[in-house]
């Protein structure tokens, strides 16, 4: 597979988009029952760009095949050191090892932000994500039942982690 994988642009929005509404209407990672449209991707973007995260793409042939991205995980100054990614990849691209290759590009971005840790939720039936991060170092750290209903089910969220600089002390305030 060759594969570029660098900042998203404007022009990476329509790819991205369409990425994510086949995640909403076709899996559970994502727990959003509708699709969105090119305004709402646009938004999104804007709003990464405002917090100086990143939004990475994997390309190919000039097409979008994945995107990983992070964003705050709770909106206190308390957990600011604390990002929740999310990576996808597109459906006939999935098991090419881009996951893989996005999420250790996605890592490195937030060491040079100086985040501490980096979360994911991810659904407990979505064995291969969970394999995935399980291989990049992340350890399961709870997991909560029935949280979540999609298809006509309720789902389990399962929450992992990954300390990006182990044994640093906490900033000064």
């Amino acid at each position: 597979m060759s594969f570029l994988i660098r900042e998203a642009v404007h022009a990476d929005l329509p790819g991205i988009r369409d990425i994510y509404n086949d995640a909403v209407l076709n899996t559970t990672a994502i727990w959003n029952e509708q699709p969105v449209d090119l305004g709402n991707r646009q938004a999104w973007f804007s709003a990464r760009q405002a917090q100086f995260y990143p939004i990475l793409v994997a390309v190919e042939d000039d097409q979008v095949t994945g995107y990983a991205s992070f964003g705050d995980w709770r909106p206190f100054e308390g957990f600011r050191h604390t990002v929740e990614h999310s990576v996808y990849v597109r459906s006939d691209q999935r098991g090419k090892g881009l996951g893989p290759q996005l999420m250790q590009a996605l890592i490195e971005r937030a060491k040079t932000c100086n985040k501490h840790v980096m979360v994911a939720a991810i659904e407990s039936g979505n064995q291969a994500s969970i394999r995935l991060h399980e291989r990049l170092g992340f350890i399961t750290t709870g997991q909560m039942a029935q949280v979540g209903t999609k298809f006509g089910r309720w789902l389990d969220l399962t929450f992992m982690q990954l300390t990006l600089n182990p044994g640093a002390a906490p900033p000064k305030e």
